[in-house]
């Protein structure tokens, strides 16, 4: 039984990417390990088919944070007997590179974005070109995934390297009976700068309808003092990180889904989050950017209404027009059942099983 450790600095409970990665992995004879981080925040770990590891640290953000916690990860990883190891994103891909040298062991790149074209990296100098020496060591991970076809293409432009795209897609379950309620909005995932809430904010002045915010990120004080200054508490709420299931139930309950992007980055501009398919999976009408990504699969399968930019009077009138027009919202909703029969983990999952038997044939 071939033994993977994959590493992550987040909190294990909520990182669904990773937890349909490992389970259909360890559902397929490998023995798999998911190397995360606890905080003070942190719920109990809920039992998996897979192990699971948490690295508490006295520093919980910034350099200090990094230091450390690569720190301690690289102790952790010299101490474990392992056949391949998998860093995700650049933030774990020192301690990996070190711990497969000294072992001598394949070493893989899951990108869950192209990391150093965030908006928070890219407007900060001394940050990004400290994330861009860490990116260097790409071409020393010669097995990769990547969740996007533009990023891959990306990579390969940048390092020559030919990743695999695996997409970010949920388990295709049967539905369960749950019926839209029609009386709000969502948009989850990370509260994190260049996701358009500057725009979608003052959007909510012409919409008549609640906005639900579920996630937590480095934009959250900024989101509170745009919510107060735009005197809007009362139209949207804030339910903070909740674990997937949780989440799923209220995805399933929303009338329209939002995943907004401003173009500086090229990250945003080329990425494909885990969001518009968990849209998608419950048959809901979404609105979002008029992006690579997003247009190759509106193409295929209308799901989504696209806009071209994040002017928020654009932004309110594509909400509007969705809450109103029957007839192209129940054309969308339709659309998002045939999506999803396609785009969904268990064709995923072929790609990723794929992919590791490839790994170890040397």
């Amino acid at each position: 039984m071939k033994r993977i450790y994959f590493t992550v600095t987040n909190d294990l409970t909520y990182d669904q990417r990773m937890q349909r990665i490992c389970t259909s992995l360890a559902e397929n004879g490998y023995a798999v390990t998911l190397v995360g981080r606890r905080l003070r925040s942190s719920l109990p770990l809920t039992e998996r088919k897979y192990k699971q590891k948490r690295i508490r640290c006295w520093f919980n953000k910034g350099k200090l944070f990094y230091y450390e916690y690569n720190l301690r990860l690289s102790n952790y990883l010299l101490l474990h007997k392992m056949d391949a190891i998998c860093a995700i994103d650049l933030d774990t891909m020192i301690p990996c590179h070190s711990a497969s040298v000294f072992k001598r062991i394949p070493r893989i790149y899951d990108a869950h974005e192209l990391f150093t074209e965030l908006k928070e990296v890219i407007t900060r100098p001394f940050v990004k070109r400290m994330w861009k020496m860490v990116e260097k060591l790409v071409p020393k991970f010669k097995w990769g995934y990547t969740v996007s076809e533009s990023i891959a293409e990306e990579f390969k432009r940048r390092y020559k390297v030919n990743y695999e795209t695996i997409r970010n897609v949920p388990v295709l379950v049967p539905p369960d009976g749950m019926q839209t309620t029609r009386d709000f909005i969502l948009y989850q995932g990370a509260v994190n700068e260049a996701r358009g809430f500057e725009s979608l904010i003052p959007a909510m002045q012409w919409i008549n309808t609640k906005l639900v915010i579920c996630g937590d990120g480095n934009f959250m004080p900024q989101l509170k003092k745009l919510i107060a200054e735009h005197k809007l508490e009362s139209k949207i709420e804030l339910k903070g990180m909740l674990p997937p299931d949780e989440l799923r139930k209220i995805t399933q309950q929303a009338t329209i889904g939002i995943s907004l992007a401003e173009k500086e980055g090229l990250n945003q501009w080329l990425a494909l989050p885990n969001k518009f398919f968990d849209y998608v999976h419950a048959s809901l009408p979404q609105v979002t950017m008029n992006y690579p990504e997003y247009q190759k699969i509106n193409k295929e399968f209308e799901v989504a209404v696209l806009i071209d930019d994040l002017d928020p009077k654009n932004i309110a009138d594509a909400i509007n027009n969705l809450l109103t027009n029957t007839v192209l919202y129940d054309r969308l909703k339709e659309n998002c059942k045939k999506a999803s029969q396609v785009f969904n983990w268990q064709n995923e999952e072929k790609k990723l099983l794929s992919f590791y038997q490839s790994v170890f044939k040397k």
